[in-house]
Order: structure tokens, then C-alpha cells, then sequence
């Protein structure tokens, strides 16, 4: 009897730490910046097809999107994006990894409560430190990630030339909503 008890004991603590050790992910994480400025066509991008991974005991997350996928009403800014600004022939992706601090998935519910995420977001070949205040939700096997933060894009090294700089804003919004399943 105590043997069955044991085994029964291994086997709950392997199955629990089975459940725990799973991962939420997504490939249809939506990402989209703003640059636009008053009085000028709106300058924005929207890549519908970022991926992304979340490890619920760590709150470690990894996000991935190419740059190539990021799409604007109009073809010839798309062209530009790519061949003159990010460069996406040389730097095809833009990574971001980090921590959503104190994240404990059990307390998670439907209402959207505010977390910490800090990390490093890689783009253009340059890495800069993010923090940004997101919202995140929980409903049956899916955890709703939204948010924004702001960057520059001196600071990825990407000029933006003279004859359209005030075209663009110095300080580009980024959001995002991530929709990951396990």
C-alpha cells in the first residue's frame, strides 16, 4: 500500500509539473507602429503575424516578428520601409525578450490587470532596454497580452532622411496584442 502511495505521489508531482512547464505561443501575434505626424499622410505599419512564447512559471517571454510582414495602405512606403529604413534585407526580424514581472497565471481572469514587462528589444541591429506597462487577461486556455511603448529610431540607427523628416515623428508608437494559446 505505501508503495502505491509513492508512485501515486511521483506520478501526481510529474503530471503537475508537466502542466506548469507548458508553454502559451502564438504566430498571429499583432504588432503595429505609428509615425505619423499632423497635417501629413498617416506613416503606419501593421505585421498581423508575430510569434511569440510565454513560459508561465518564469514569465520569461520571447516575441519575433519579420519586418517583412508589416503592411501600410500604401505599397510605396511599404517598399521604402523595407529597402530604406529597416533594411530587411540585412535585418529580416525585430526580437524583444523579457520578463513580465510577478506574473502568476493561476490569479489571471478575464479582467485585464496591469503587469511590468522589461527586456530588450533587438531591431535594425541594435538592442535597447524596454519597459512597458501592459494588460493582461486570461479566458479558458488563452492569455491576452496588450500594450504599447514608445521608441525612437535613432536609437536603432535608422535615419530618416532630411527631404521627409518632418513627415515622421521622432518618437514612434508601438503596440501590440498577443493572443497565445497552450
Amino acid at each position: 500500500m505505501k508503495k502505491i502511495k509513492v508512485v501515486f505521489t511521483i506520478l501526481m508531482l510529474a503530471v503537475s509539473t508537466c502542466f506548469y512547464a507548458q508553454k502559451y505561443s502564438t504566430k498571429i501575434g499583432v504588432i503595429r507602429f505609428e509615425a505619423s505626424v499632423p497635417s501629413f499622410e498617416e506613416v503606419a505599419g501593421e505585421n498581423k503575424t508575430a510569434s511569440a512564447i510565454l513560459e508561465p512559471v518564469t514569465g520569461n517571454i520571447a516575441v519575433l516578428a519579420l519586418m517583412k510582414g508589416f503592411r501600410f495602405k500604401v505599397a510605396l512606403m511599404e517598399e521604402h520601409f523595407n529597402e530604406n529604413y529597416v533594411e530587411s534585407d540585412k535585418y529580416p526580424k525585430a526580437t524583444f525578450k523579457g520578463k513580465v514581472d510577478g506574473l502568476d497565471v493561476a490569479k489571471l481572469t478575464t479582467d485585464a490587470k496591469p503587469y511590468t514587462i522589461t527586456g530588450d528589444l533587438t531591431l535594425h541591429g541594435k538592442t535597447v532596454k524596454v519597459t512597458d506597462s501592459a494588460k493582461i487577461s486570461k479566458s479558458g486556455n488563452t492569455i491576452t497580452i496588450t500594450g504599447s511603448f514608445q521608441v525612437q529610431p535613432k536609437d536603432f540607427a535608422i535615419e530618416i532622411p532630411s527631404v521627409v523628416s518632418k513627415k515622421v515623428a521622432d518618437k514612434i508608437e508601438v503596440s501590440y496584442k498577443l493572443q497565445l494559446t497552450n
